[in-house]
């Protein structure tokens, strides 16, 4: 059966040079440079197929790199996210069978957001890559309602991904161990995780699926911790005063992706707080890289070959609009 991954990086010299110039600059970008990583962030082509043909991939779904633009000044990032959406669009263009892209927006410019979105999606962008706050400015603060307004308007998927916790969170929480410690703690090894599923539930308080109900979020990792704590944020639907419980949010609203862990204990977990239409396939290319016998292996612990279908790519194909051959 074909399989869809969903959340797979690519990167470009010129935001990578912009990063680098930012002051304070976000140490996560030492993890794009890390192995060949940064090599194969930005082959859009060949190397690229290769690696998928080998996985067993045949469609990616193209995401940039984190953090995206978010950190950049304004006309900086509106600049650089119309650079990097025409860019995936043509690479989409030259390989439109083994691609599908999502849209990078200038999210230090709230007034230039559903603008870029709308441009695109006209250009066959399937979804958007977002991050949990630009500067001090949640993803939640309703200057970004226009823009969630737009993208259930347009159908266009919002992942929340990942970035690196602010510096006062990473001061408080962070810090106090060797400086390789300190970003490891604060990134992969927890503090990403923990940004990515508070930026989700604050989307969830803040009452915007009450105002844009057909609004469609995915969350990587395995719905970053917040799947594993719904009987607790659940208790916080009656004090915003919410219309649904937490879980029934989860449960309508959010896809859930893999992001490369291919564990079963987390698929059987997963399976008893949300259903398989909200499971997708994703490797999170190149930081995970699972082999074909891995994501094989992996497959067996579904129930059925149409729960395997729905998670490798039906569930994908229907949330992104992709024709499966």
């Amino acid at each position: 059966m074909p399989l869809i991954a969903v959340e797979e990086h690519w990167n470009m010299p010129d935001l990578m040079s912009a990063l680098r110039a930012v002051p304070h600059r976000d140490e996560s970008l030492a993890f794009n440079e890390m192995d060949d990583n940064l090599e194969r962030l930005e082959d859009l082509g060949a190397g690229r197929i290769a690696a998928m043909d080998t996985q067993g991939i045949d469609v990616s779904i193209l995401a940039l790199t984190p953090p995206g633009t978010q950190p950049l000044p304004p006309r900086e990032a509106l600049a650089l996210s119309r650079a990097a959406n025409d860019l995936a669009a043509a690479a989409v263009a030259r390989n439109p069978a083994r691609f599908r892209s999502l849209s990078t927006l200038p999210m230090s410019s709230p007034k230039d957001v559903s603008g870029e979105l709308e441009r695109a999606a006209s250009m066959g962008h399937v979804g958007t890559m977002v991050y949990g706050r630009s500067g001090d400015l949640f993803l939640d603060d309703l200057a970004y309602d226009d823009f969630f307004s737009a993208a259930s308007e347009l159908g266009q998927p919002v992942f929340v991904h990942p970035q690196l916790p602010s510096p006062a969170v990473r001061d408080a929480s962070y810090r106090g161990f060797d400086p390789m410690t300190d970003l490891a703690l604060a990134t992969f090894g927890w503090g990403w995780h923990l940004d990515a599923a508070t930026a989700a539930l604050r989307l969830i308080l803040r009452g915007t699926f009450d105002r844009h109900p057909g609004l469609q979020v995915v969350l990587g990792h395995w719905g970053e911790m917040l799947l594993f704590w719904l009987d607790r944020a659940d208790s916080l639907s009656r004090v915003a005063g919410l219309q649904r419980s937490v879980s029934d949010y989860i449960r309508s609203n959010f896809f859930i992706t893999t992001s490369g862990m291919l564990n079963p204990a987390l698929l059987h977990h997963a399976l008893s707080v949300t259903t398989i239409d909200r499971l997708i396939f994703s490797t999170d290319y190149p930081f995970q890289r699972p082999t074909a016998d891995d994501v094989n292996s992996f497959l067996r612990h579904f129930s059925s070959d149409r729960a395997r279908e729905k998670f490798s790519s039906a569930n994908a194909a229907s949330l992104y609009g992709i024709d499966i051959i």
